[in-house]
C-alpha cells in the first residue's frame, strides 16, 4: 500500500517503472560488478606496467654504437613478455647495469600485481552475487528463446518436480525457480524433451519473477508451489501486481491463507489436504467415479488405478489430528460418518465438535485404540506429518482389526515403497494431489468441467466409460484434447455440416478405412454452454460445438485431416474417394 499523499496540482509524479525496465537490470549487475570488484587490481597492475614501461624509456642505455634510448612500444613489448612469463628473450641490445637493476625491479613488482589482481579474479569468481547476476542473464537468455506459451514454475519440489515431468509429457514449457540449486540442477539435468531454464533465487523477490519471464508475452502463468504457505502468498501478491492478467495457481494447506490469497484477483488455490477430503468423499460413494477422474487427471500412459473395495459401515478413526486429519475428519462428517480423532497434543481433546471425539494419547496405544472402538471401526486413517509413525500406526491398527479400511498420508517420495510393500486401501500423497490437480486446469481445456460433472454420475456409469475407454485406446492413461468445430478450427467439417448431418461416430472414423474406429473416445460434448457426458456415437454434431476426447496422441492427426481435408471428410462421410489434383479432376470430369 502506497504512503504517500496525493499528488499536488501543478507538480510531476515519476512514473512507476514497467516490469520490463526492471527486467533490463540484471544484464548489466555482472558487468558493474566485475568493474567494482576488479577496479583496484587493475589500476595497480595498469600503474606497474606504466611505471616498468616508464623507466625503461628513461634509462639510457649503452653499446658500440653510443648511448641509446628504448621507444615506447618496445618497453610495452619487452615488459609485457617479460611480466607475462613467456620471456622470448628477443632484447634489441644488450642492457647494461643500470637497466638490468630497472628491469629486475619491474619483474618483482610486476609478478606480485598478477599475484594480487589474479587472487582478486579467484575470489570475485566465488562472488555469490556475480553468479547470480550471471545466473540471470544466463536465464533471460534462455527464457528470450522460447517462443510458445510457457509458465513460472515458482518452487521445483517434489510437487514441481511431478508438475513438471507431467507438463513435459503434455507438450507445455515451463521455467522453475527454487531457492535450493539441487532441484534447479534436476529441472536443468531432467529428461525433459524440452529445455527447461532454470534460476536458484528467492521467488518471492520479484526480481526473479521478471527474470524467469513473468513480464514476456509468451508467459502464460505463474505455479506457487513452494512447500511454504506464506511464501506462495508472496510470490501470488507480486505476480498479480506485475502482471494483473495472469493466471495464478498457489499451493496452501492453510485455510487462513487462501482466503489472503483470495483478495489477489481471481487465483486458483490448491488445497491438498482439502482436494483429497473431496475426492475422498466420492470414493466413499463411488469408487469408480473416483478412480476414472484420477486415472484422466494423471500424465499419458499412466496405468489405471486400483478401484476401491466396498467400505463397511462403522465409525472412522483419525490419528493425526493435524490441518490434514481435521480436513480428512470434516468431510467424513459431512458424509454422516462418525469420528474418533485421537492426537498426542492434550490441548485439542478441548476441540470436540459434533461428530467428532477427539482422544488425547498415542495412537499405537493398544489402550487409546480400545478406547476408540477400534475393533468395530470402519475405517482408520494414519495422517500424521511423519512416515514412520504414519506405517506403525497403520501396523497397530491391523494387528487389532486385519480388515479394515485404511487410508495413510506418505510425505516423502523416498517411502514410497514402503507404503506399496503395506498394501494400502488409499494412499494421500500431497505432492501427487497438488500436481493432478494443476494439470488437470493446464493440461487439457475443459477437463476440470469434466471432472466436476463427473462427481454427479453414479459408479455403474463411471465404470462403463472406463470400459469403453480402455477398449477404445487400452489401459494406460489417454492423451486429452479439444475439437471447437468452427469454419477456423474445422473448414471441412463445416463445409460438410452444411450439406447434411454429421455424427461423432463419423468423427471418430480411421481416414485410412473408414470401417475402423479411431483409438478415440468422446468425452464430453458442450453445445450453447449445455454439457452432455459420455455422447452417445450417433449424436450428430453442429456447428460451434465443443468436444472433449480422451485416446491415443497418433490419432489426433489422423482426426485433424478430417477437419481440415475436404477429400478426407468427402470419404469419411460417403466411402467416395475424390480425386484431390486438378488434373485427375479434370481427367474424370469430377469437382
Amino acid at each position: 500500500m502506497s504512503t504517500s499523499g496525493p499528488a499536488v496540482p501543478g507538480t510531476s509524479v515519476p512514473a512507476r517503472s514497467q516490469p520490463a525496465d526492471w527486467a533490463s537490470s540484471p544484464a548489466s549487475a555482472a558487468f558493474f560488478i566485475v568493474m567494482r570488484r576488479m577496479r583496484v587490481p587493475l589500476i595497480v597492475l595498469i600503474l606497474a606496467f606504466s611505471v616498468s614501461v616508464l623507466g625503461l624509456t628513461l634509462i639510457e642505455g649503452s653499446s658500440p654504437q653510443g648511448p641509446w634510448r628504448m621507444n615506447a612500444f618496445d618497453a610495452f613489448y619487452f615488459m609485457s613478455y617479460t611480466a607475462t612469463t613467456i620471456g622470448f628473450g628477443e632484447i634489441p641490445r644488450s642492457f647494461n647495469a643500470a637497466q638490468r637493476m630497472w628491469v629486475t625491479f619491474s619483474i618483482y613488482l610486476t609478478v606480485v600485481t598478477w599475484a594480487y589482481a589474479i587472487g582478486a579474479l579467484l575470489a570475485l569468481l566465488q562472488d555469490a552475487g556475480l553468479r547470480r547476476a550471471v545466473a540471470q542473464q544466463r536465464l533471460r537468455r534462455r527464457v528470450n528463446r522460447i517462443v510458445e506459451p510457457f509458465w513460472v514454475m515458482a518452487g521445483f519440489g517434489q510437487s514441481g518436480q511431478l508438475l513438471g515431468q507431467w507438463l513435459d509429457a503434455l507438450g507445455h514449457r515451463f521455467v522453475a525457480i527454487d531457492l535450493q540449486p539441487e532441484p534447479v540442477e534436476l529441472a536443468e539435468l531432467g529428461s525433459f524433451r524440452a529445455d527447461v531454464p532454470g534460476l536458484v533465487a528467492d521467488a518471492r523477490d520479484p526480481q526473479a519473477l521478471i527474470c524467469a519471464g513473468i513480464s514476456r508475452p509468451e508467459c502464460a502463468g505463474v505455479l506457487a508451489l513452494t512447500g511454504d504457505d506464506e511464501s506462495n502468498l508472496a510470490i501470488l501478491m507480486a505476480a498479480s501486481v506485475l502482471r494483473p492478467d495472469l493466471p495464478v495457481i498457489a499451493r496452501t494447506t492453510d485455510r487462513r491463507i487462501a482466503t489472503r490469497m483470495s483478495a489477489f484477483g481471481s487465483p486458483t488455490i490448491i488445497n491438498p489436504y482439502d482436494c483429497f477430503g473431496d475426492h475422498f468423499r466420492v470414493e466413499l460413494r463411488a469408487p469408480a467415479v473416483e478412480q476414472l477422474a484420477h486415472w484422466l487427471a494423471s500424465a499419458p500412459g499412466e496405468p489405471l488405478p486400483q478401484r476401491s473395495h466396498q467400505i463397511a459401515q462403522g465409525h472412522w478413526i483419525v490419528c493425526g489430528y493435524g490441518r490434514f486429519g481435521a480436513e480428512l475428519a470434516r468431510d467424513l462428517r459431512d458424509a454422516g460418518i462418525e469420528i474418533v480423532a485421537v492426537d498426542p497434543d492434550p490441548a485439542l481433546e478441548a476441540s470436540q465438535q459434533a461428530g467428532v471425539s477427539v482422544l488425547s494419547g498415542d495412537g499405537t496405544d493398544p489402550a487409546i485404540l480400545a478406547q476408540a472402538r477400534l475393533a468395530q471401526a470402519a475405517g482408520f486413517v494414519a495422517g500424521t506429518d511423519n512416515d514412520i509413525t504414519n506405517l506403525s500406526l497403520v501396523e497397530a491398527a491391523r494387528r487389532i482389526n486385519p480388515s479394515i479400511y485404511i487410508v495413510a498420508r506418505q510425505n516423502h517420495p523416498m517411502n514410497a515403497s514402503l507404503f506399496d510393500a503395506m498394501d494400502l486401501d488409499l494412499t494421500m500423497v500431497p505432492s501427487r494431489v497438488v500436481a493432478q490437480e494443476a494439470v488437470a486446469r493446464i493440461g487439457t481445456p475443459n477437463l476440470l468441467r469434466f471432472l466436476q460433472a463427473l462427481q454427479h454420475q453414479d459408479d455403474a456409469w463411471a465404470a462403463g466409460l472406463i470400459e469403453r475407454i480402455v477398449a477404445a485406446s487400452g489401459e494406460g492413461s489417454p492423451d486429452l484434447w479439444s475439437l471447437t468445430l468452427t469454419p477456423a478450427g474445422a473448414p471441412a467439417l463445416c463445409r460438410a455440416l452444411a450439406l447434411g448431418p454429421v455424427t461423432i461416430a463419423d468423427l471418430l472414423r480411421d481416414p485410412l478405412d473408414r470401417e475402423q474406429a479411431l483409438p478415440v473416445t468422446a468425452l464430453m460434448l458442450v453445445r450453447d454452454d449445455d454439457a452432455m457426458l459420455a455422447p452417445a456415437a450417433e449424436i450428430a454434431v453442429e456447428e460451434g460445438d465443443l468436444l472433449l476426447l480422451a485416446g491415443r496422441a497418433d490419432a489426433i492427426g489422423s482426426q485433424q485431416a478430417m477437419l481440415q481435408d475436404d477429400e478426407v471428410a468427402t470419404y469419411l462421410l460417403t466411402g467416395r474417394r475424390v480425386a484431390s489434383s486438378w488434373v485427375l479432376r479434370r481427367l474424370l470430369g469430377t469437382r
